[in-house]
């Protein structure tokens, strides 16, 4: 049974976070919830130039100086070393694994044939996942198309994307669906569309003045977002009713799409602050849901975008309407934001002046080293959900903590961390959530999309300069590992745990 005792503390951020004395077990979670832990394909897989893999946009933009000359042409090496990280899954007591499938690995032009070193392998980890007992999670999409495709028509600029996504799709659901628990079919539409084709900062690295990165030779701030984020919109819904008619009656899967999500509070309570919270929901969870749900895109985005945001039509409506079983989400902190009306007179508009917010990230407005922790965003995200979206079906596809990569083994701050966050997902489930999974980001240090190697999010710490790459467990690794295996787990037992695990093993074992 769950114990709190909650403590009110206001950061210097102005964010008020909750600090709680708790102790709770997997027994406060409902039978078959599913604890796991994910990667993605380029985060963790290397063996960029084996085996008839093409390169991915990824591959051209980190060869191109964007991570200050880091790549993840090697990484943490799972492609070599798949055997060694599922028997640490296992060790650590996981029921799932969540991980994405590279599509330059499987189909490296992006359509035609499929490269039979990249199904073996795909084949090789699901089926020793299977021998291990734990359940394949997988996302279909993680940043990383064929550059192929991106240098023939554009990528997800085109609608040309569609069909060749699809294609793609059907391959993995027929060569992998009878042993996949749940697809996610592209990860963060959201904010891929933002950071890729807006501000420039990630792969294709589209964008314009005068927004965005300086160096960006190609793009439309104003516009892209909106068509690439419409022709993802439509990819989903068109994997979506392909697999619901060709393969989820015989093998028994679900399907959904993967936002990422931060709760937002109104700098004050003035009414404009209030409004200003609600109109940047619409856009950040809105943009994909209300048409996933509604069979239209939020009446304010409509409004204030106008023709910049491309129309559904009665058929994409009719497609795209109810396109989810499920719904990933992405959760890691809270931020403050204020209504910010004056971007809406900019000569020049994208998506954040569109929204008209400005967020208040710290009390410099810095981006802060570490978000702050506040666990009830997660609850008040999930009640956000609940209300406005008829409580759907919601597996917590990533949460976790940033640290400085090899900063400790020790990493009793994101211990805290996780102990807070799953303590206040247990309260949103008690709460009526629909909540059926969780997966903590992420199983090993991985290349980070947005800074390589500098940051960390691991359950495990992976030594680069190690030629064998040896996984070596973290405190995170036993404090997730005794929930898992049915222990109470207390933040006073955090202090036991230290004790109990000083120096820690050089070892990928958490027994």
């Amino acid at each position: 049974m769950l114990k709190l005792s909650c403590l009110i503390v206001v950061l210097t951020s102005s964010i008020v976070s909750v600090s709680c004395v708790e102790e709770y077990s997997r027994r406060d979670f409902p039978p078959g919830f599913i604890f796991g832990a994910g990667t993605s394909a380029y985060q963790v897989e290397g063996a960029a130039k084996e085996d008839g893999r093409s390169p991915s946009i990824w591959d051209n933009f980190t060869h191109e100086g964007n991570m200050n000359g880091a790549n993840a042409d090697v990484s943490v090496d799972e492609y070599h070393k798949y055997k060694e990280d599922v028997r640490i899954m296992a060790e650590t007591g996981l029921d799932g694994y969540r991980f994405s499938i590279s599509w330059s690995r499987l189909i490296p032009r992006g359509r035609g044939a499929v490269n039979p070193k990249g199904l073996q392998y795909y084949n090789n980890l699901i089926n020793e996942l299977m021998s291990h007992g734990i359940q394949s999670h997988v996302t279909l999409y993680n940043y990383d198309h064929p550059q192929e495709l991106e240098d023939e028509y554009g990528g997800w600029i085109s609608r040309r994307m569609v069909k060749d996504f699809t294609a793609y799709a059907d391959v993995c659901f027929r060569e992998f669906g009878d042993r996949v628990s749940s697809w996610s079919t592209i990860n963060e539409p959201n904010v891929l569309t933002l950071g890729g084709y807006d501000q420039g900062l990630t792969p294709p690295k589209r964008c314009s003045f005068p927004f965005g990165v300086r160096n960006c030779s190609k793009g439309n701030s104003s516009y892209e977002p909106y068509l690439a984020g419409h022709h993802m919109l439509l990819a989903h819904a068109s994997t979506v009713r392909l697999y619901r008619r060709n393969y989820q009656g015989k093998q028994g899967g679900i399907i959904g799409l993967t936002l990422y999500t931060f709760w937002l509070l109104p700098l004050t309570n003035s009414r404009e602050d209030v409004v200003a919270i609600e109109r940047a929901l619409d856009f950040y969870i809105g943009w994909f849901m209300n048409p996933m749900m509604f069979g239209d895109y939020p009446e304010i985005m409509r409004k204030i975008v106008g023709s910049r945001l491309p129309a559904l039509t009665v058929a994409e409506s009719n497609l795209v309407k109810g396109s989810f079983d499920y719904i990933g989400v992405i959760h890691y902190s809270t931020v403050h934001a204020k209504d910010n009306p004056s971007s809406w007179k900019w000569k020049y508009r994208d998506f954040n002046a569109d929204v008209g917010v400005q967020f208040i990230l710290s009390q410099d407005n810095e981006i802060p080293s570490e978000l702050p922790v506040v666990p009830w965003g997660l609850q008040a995200t999930l009640e956000y959900f609940k209300q406005t979206y008829d409580n759907p079906l919601i597996y917590i596809h990533e949460n976790g903590q940033k640290t400085i990569r090899n900063s400790t083994l020790e990493d009793t701050s994101r211990v805290k961390y996780l102990h807070a966050y799953i303590g206040a997902l247990a309260d949103a489930i008690r709460n009526g959530s629909n909540v059926k999974g969780y997966f903590v980001w992420s199983l090993l240090d991985v290349f980070e999309l947005l800074d390589g190697y500098e940051s960390a999010y691991g359950l495990f710490y992976v030594d680069l300069d190690d030629p064998e790459m040896k996984r070596q467990p973290k405190l995170s690794a036993y404090w997730y590992s005794n929930l898992l295996q049915g222990k109470t787990v207390s933040l006073d037992g955090i202090i036991e745990l230290q004790k109990n695990y000083s120096g820690l093993p050089q070892t990928h074992s958490v027994q």
